[in-house]
């Protein structure tokens, strides 16, 4: 009896270890058993064992690294540990509302090819939804000779409400209909695992490994394009909230009953601030059909037009008033502004820095740094590819144990 009840635990235990393990080997590129041992302060038999059950699933191979003697001879190869990245394709996907960009990376998130899919409308059905993403997938994947049958797993970043942990989207503004489950339908449409998280989130996760979050512990990505979104890493971890719908800053509320906002509630800053609420500011009146873009109101604004100028004014300051927020509430090392448009100077002005610095609790200290990162919709999709290689990893280590039992 104590043996079975001990076995659920140890499993659990050798799981943790391999997937330490193999993200120890992912942060360092090539790494020999005993380092790995010495950084995660554990066995090297422990260590052994663990690589030797990546090495089977494909996660991980062997190389050798020529020693160097102190004479300056070379010695006896090192065995080395590194990712095996031919083994398995990812694709990473941001749906925007023109457009799906996609890449297409190998294990260690290496890029092998990009697309963007361009869509008819902004808003779909889920079945249109899924079918956009199946067709975006395969034109992409042509473009080196591979079809979506190849794929080891998909992962999605979409704007909005969404539950990570079960595929479940309460509330997004390219879908047209309410919480869906999106797991039975992407796995009638596509052969391999799929994974839908907020894009903001997926922003996150690409800052944290290859951008301006590299290194940093606790940190806030806030995105800026149609909508507002804000991606948190807490001590190193993506924070999502217990329902998936934490972090949704675009829609904390600046204003009692203020300007309507596209979840359908009133007074929240992306209807404020988000693309959509400053063209229709713009276009209110009637005489401005002609803004398409957030750089045609900068143009006007920079033209001398008085109503742009108040527009992104009063965007700017929205902006601080809920940037002052997060700080008081996070106290983060750095705040990223990031997004593709093309300008955001009206939401880091001398004024708007004023009113965040206002806003904050007075300490003697300093603000956190806030930093404009331009990524561009592929950057996203990195992120996604990114996310991706981690849920295929948990994924592959889980059926290690299911395949020893």
């Amino acid at each position: 009896m104590l043996k079975s009840k001990a076995s659920p635990v140890s499993l659990e235990q050798r799981n943790t270890t391999r997937l330490r393990v193999l993200e120890h080997i992912r942060a360092k590129g090539s790494v020999s058993r005993i380092d790995i041992a010495s950084a995660l302060q554990t066995s090297p038999a422990t260590v052994t064992a663990a690589t030797a059950d990546l090495i089977s699933a494909g996660l991980v191979k062997e190389t050798e690294s020529q020693a160097q003697s102190k004479s300056g001879k070379r010695g006896r190869p090192r065995v080395l540990l590194q990712l095996d990245g031919q083994m398995h394709l990812v694709a990473g996907l941001k749906v925007a509302r023109q457009v799906i960009s996609v890449i297409l990376v190998d294990f260690e998130g290496n890029e092998l090819a990009s697309h963007k899919y361009a869509l008819d409308k902004a808003r779909m059905s889920p079945q249109e939804f899924v079918s956009a993403i199946r067709e975006a997938l395969e034109e992409t994947c042509s473009q080196i000779d591979r079809s979506v049958a190849h794929l080891a797993g998909v992962s999605i970043g979409v704007a909005g409400l969404v539950d990570a942990n079960k595929n479940f989207v309460h509330w997004s503004s390219s879908i047209t209909e309410r919480n869906i489950d999106f797991s039975h339908l992407l796995s009638n449409e596509l052969p391999c695992p799929a994974f839908v998280d907020n894009d903001a989130n997926l922003v996150a996760k690409a800052e944290q490994l290859f951008g301006l979050g590299k290194g940093l512990k606790n940190f806030l990505v806030v995105t800026i394009e149609h909508g507002v979104g804000l991606g948190i890493v807490l001590d190193g971890k993506l924070y999502r909230g217990e329902r998936g719908c934490g972090a949704e800053f675009g829609h904390t509320k600046v204003q009692l009953d203020g300007a309507l906002c596209q979840c359908g509630q009133r007074g929240c800053l992306e209807a404020y601030v988000g693309d959509y609420a400053l063209i229709r500011e713009m276009t209110v009146t009637g005489h401005n059909n002609d803004m398409e873009t957030v750089s045609d109101i900068h143009d006007r604004a920079n033209s001398g037009d008085d109503r742009a100028s108040s527009v992104l004014a009063r965007a700017g300051q929205m902006f601080g008033l809920g940037i002052s927020n997060l700080i008081n509430l996070y106290d983060p090392e750095c705040i990223i502004v990031s997004g593709a448009q093309i300008s955001f100077e009206h939401l880091c002005s001398n004024e708007v820095m004023t009113r965040i610095q206002n806003g904050v609790v007075n300490v003697d200290a300093p603000l956190p740094q806030i930093k404009v990162h331009h990524w561009g919709d592929m950057m996203w999709a990195k992120g996604a590819a990114a996310y991706g290689i981690e849920q295929i990893s948990i994924l592959k280590v889980k059926e290690l144990t299911a395949n020893a039992s």
